[in-house]
């Protein structure tokens, strides 16, 4: 793909809905009562070098919460209750900026600007070789040894009819751990005021020709506080995966996953088999792989009110037996990730760019772009990308 087929790559959004408690649908001559999303603003702490950290919680009236900080633009915690109606923390982290920058794997941050590695931490674009900071063994991970989870973001409350947010935006300065071109990156967050569900929206554009690959990092445990996930049920709508090396590169092929540990097309405990003798598994000291997602596929069915009025469809299906949630993930494109024993990272990822590989060359590349100039797309393969895709996860009462 060359830089001319494109201007603007818009990077698509995600999407999580969690319902719990759902009530029976309302008489058809009843309205319901919308209560509207409220936004706290507050400062946290200091990030490395002084500068100041701001906290934003956002809350609707059906009890969801999110918390979402400045520094890394990092979502900080998402509250939602169970089938019970407690409510419990589904994600990864900590309550201070300094856990996160002590030993955070990446807990709810924005990567980037590549997320995922690049082997050696070498690319070439148009002809000319880029060298990056290598922080993963010999590859660049995640953006780099100060990638967009380091860095405090500048932020901006936003409000719609139905939504409640905060815009995070970064500008990346030209040469940031290697990669070419100033790149302005906007990251919303957005809780519905009608139904717990929080939409994440990315959007980049670059001066120059580079390689972009944003998303949000954040670890779910079902069980909320406590507990691992290995008795968590996943199902993915994946018939191959992308084996990798010692060092978690791709190899370039497509695996088909029949047969193997990485089936996960019927529902299947993520501990059933972690620790079978696989090449793979030992590879990924469990999962750590790319998922290639065929199509989506239905929801397991209604089970409440507010998933009944909930028809988009969904990419895999992760269930807490025990405490009753569903999360289900809902993905236009063709990618999934999972992470560690006590939680599950599911970012959209695209595949490995690499020009050893041309059938992975699907990372998008910004060229020069005004945001002004109107509604370019970038077009590959038949898929128009633009700021209106959405993907995500939903999760609901069992």
């Amino acid at each position: 793909m060359t830089t001319a087929q494109f201007r603007r790559a818009a990077l698509p959004a995600i999407l999580l809905v969690a319902t719990a408690c759902a009530k029976p649908d309302a008489p058809n001559d009843e309205t319901p009562v919308i209560k509207p999303s409220v936004i706290g603003r507050a400062p946290l702490d200091t990030a490395p070098g002084g500068k100041p950290v701001e906290v934003f919680t956002i809350t609707n009236g059906n009890g969801m919460e999110v918390r979402a900080m400045t520094y890394g633009a990092i979502i900080q915690s998402i509250k939602v209750p169970d089938a019970k109606g407690v409510m419990g923390d589904v994600v990864l982290g900590f309550d201070s900026v300094a856990g996160y920058v002590k030993e955070s794997p990446y807990f709810g941050a924005v990567v980037g600007r590549y997320g995922n590695r690049i082997a050696k931490g070498r690319f070439t674009l148009d002809g000319k070789q880029y060298t990056l900071a290598v922080n993963n063994g010999v590859n660049a991970l995640h953006g780099g040894i100060r990638g967009f989870d380091k860095v405090v973001w500048d932020a901006e409350l936003v409000q719609t009819d139905s939504t409640t947010g905060v815009t995070f935006s970064y500008v990346s300065p030209d040469g940031e751990e290697g990669y070419p071109g100033a790149v302005t990156v906007k990251v919303t967050y957005k809780v519905m005021n009608a139904r717990n569900e929080l939409l994440i929206d990315c959007e980049a554009y670059s001066d120059k020709p580079t390689p972009i690959n944003v998303t949000n990092h954040s670890y779910f445990n079902l069980a909320g506080a406590g507990g691992d996930i290995l008795g968590h049920v996943l199902t993915l709508d994946a018939d191959s995966m992308t084996p990798v090396d010692t060092t978690l590169i791709p190899t370039g092929k497509l695996a088909d996953v029949t047969g193997t540990p990485f089936d996960f097309r019927t529902p299947t405990a993520i501990g059933a088999r972690i620790g079978a003798d696989d090449q793979q598994i030992r590879f990924g000291g469990g999962y750590d792989h790319n998922f290639v997602v065929r199509r989506a596929i239905p929801g397991p069915g209604p089970r409440g009110a507010r998933e009944r009025t909930h028809h988009r469809p969904h990419a895999g299906h992760l269930v807490h037996r025990t405490g009753g949630a569903v999360l289900h993930r809902q993905l236009p494109r063709r990618h999934h990730q999972g992470e560690g024993r006590h939680r599950l990272s599911v970012p959209r990822r695209l595949l490995p760019r690499d020009a050893a590989f041309p059938g992975f060359a699907q990372s998008a590349e910004l060229s020069e772009h005004d945001p002004e100039a109107g509604d370019d797309v970038y077009e590959q393969d038949g898929l128009r990308v633009w700021g209106g895709e959405v993907m995500g996860w939903m999760m609901d009462d069992r």
